[in-house]
């Protein structure tokens, strides 16, 4: 199983961005998605952006993310 998290592109510096994932800084290759801008939404998965996503997507997903997190918590 494969597990892939979204995150917003921060900055861009030739294949490698800085990417926001949960307020967490990581470094992601774009090697594998085109015409990546800053603010894009993409698909991190094990130190590469291997799919942009829309904002709405991203938002959804973190929501579920987050809900997971808290379960325990009852």
């Amino acid at each position: 199983m494969c597990l892939s998290i979204p995150a917003r592109i921060v900055s861009i510096e030739g294949n490698m961005a800085e990417v926001s994932a949960g307020g967490t800084i990581f470094k992601a290759g774009l090697h594998m998605i085109e015409d990546a801008r800053i603010g894009d939404y993409i698909l991190l998965h094990a130190g590469f952006a291997i799919q942009k996503i829309s904002e709405k997507e991203a938002a959804e997903t973190l929501k579920i993310l987050e809900d997971m997190k808290n379960a325990g918590d009852d």
